[in-house]
């Protein structure tokens, strides 16, 4: 008798099976699993149908779409005045920049939205993305300023920082300080685990410090203390000295975010590197951060969307970013005035659109890590 030849073949490995609840079943799990929260889901849900009809009428039904005050004035209280939008939207939008050269921060906050989206892709994390923020930063600063820049003509007409605002100027405060205080706090966070005594002292003092006080006490000191310290006739652009500010001050909670995410790891892996031969510095690029930061990331969003979120105290050193454009659109003119709750709302969603956009990729980046 013969015994039949066997052939080998492997398999790939086939991803883990999703289970999928049913819609009523995912109701009943989260929305009425108790008779307590099933009488909360009922009232919060008739609250909210008593009280969408009232915002649909006044937000869409009886609304003003066209830029008309007097329409807007016959129908204040009953309906919406959306026409401040479509007459102030320049001006909210961009701030006091010059009005014939508006083109030049459009195409500079579209280049740099898109270099945020490109490092977003795991695609393009490659070395050769350095260059490109290099790149797109040159050219945000040169449209946006013009004149000469680092011994250069632009050929455009020279613009101070002064007249930068709205949209782009939130967008390129955020970024840079993002991008700056990350690095710095994750120092601050290996120097207060550090057993230098020194050091550890020093950072520990920073981070302390810093977080001791507001944000627009920092503001306020860069702006117009700071320059008092400085020899005469020597002043930093208020532009530079705010963005200083808002990053030192980021990165103090940077740090404690990431301090939390270094006690996570448990000492035997650093004992085991050691064993392996590694220095201090392999060890915590190989073995302790990238560990840290993974347990992190909803904490350093959460930070990202409040650093965004904060650029808007900068108004009261006459930087006129999203909000503060707004006020001066809207202040200026007494025909407006009254309707500043609709371009407030309009804000509101810019900023929620950015927000949520930063959450959901938390979200993902969560879920990609969850799976190595």
């Amino acid at each position: 008798m013969t015994t039949p030849h066997l052939t080998h073949r492997s398999i790939s490995a086939k991803p883990a099976p999703v289970a999928k609840t049913p819609l009523l079943t995912r109701c009943q799990t989260h929305l009425w699993p108790t008779k307590g929260q099933a009488t909360i889901t009922a009232l919060l849900v008739a609250g909210l149908l008593w009280w969408l009809p009232t915002v649909l009428s006044w937000g869409l039904w009886h609304a003003v779409w066209h830029a008309e005050a007097d329409s807007c004035q016959a129908l204040r209280g009953v309906g919406a005045c959306w026409g401040v939008v479509s007459e102030k939207y320049r001006l909210i939008l961009l701030g006091r920049y010059p009005f014939d050269a508006q083109w030049r921060p459009v195409v500079a906050t579209l280049a740099l939205v898109s270099v945020v989206v490109v490092s977003c892709l795991p695609f393009f994390w490659r070395r050769s993305l350095a260059l490109l923020w290099v790149a797109v930063w040159l050219l945000f600063f040169g449209l946006m300023g013009g004149g000469t820049w680092w011994g250069i003509p632009t050929g455009l007409r020279w613009v101070p920082s002064d007249q930068w605002g709205g949209l782009p100027l939130t967008l390129m405060l955020a970024t840079l300080a993002i991008t700056l205080a990350f690095p710095l706090g994750v120092v601050l966070a290996l120097g207060r685990q550090s057993t230098l005594p020194a050091l550890r002292s020093v950072c520990v003092g920073y981070i302390e410090l810093v977080r001791g006080v507001p944000l627009i006490s920092v503001l306020f000191m860069a702006s117009f203390m700071f320059p008092l310290l400085l020899p005469s006739g020597t002043s930093p652009d208020v532009l530079l000295r705010v963005l200083v500010g808002i990053t030192l001050f980021s990165a103090a909670y940077t740090a404690e975010i990431v301090r939390g995410g270094l006690q996570a790891v448990s000492l035997g892996q650093v004992e085991a590197a050691a064993t392996l031969g590694l220095s201090y510095w392999q060890t915590q690029r190989l073995v302790v951060l990238p560990q840290a930061l993974t347990h992190v990331v909803p904490g350093l969003m959460n930070n990202f969307i409040a650093i965004f979120k904060d650029t808007s105290l900068v108004t009261i050193v006459s930087l006129y970013e999203l909000s503060g454009a707004l006020g001066l659109a809207i202040s200026g003119d007494p025909n407006w005035r009254p309707f500043k709750i609709e371009g407030y709302l309009f804000i509101t969603l810019i900023y929620f659109v950015f927000c949520f956009a930063m959450s959901r990729y938390s979200l993902w980046v969560e879920r990609q890590l969850a799976h190595r």
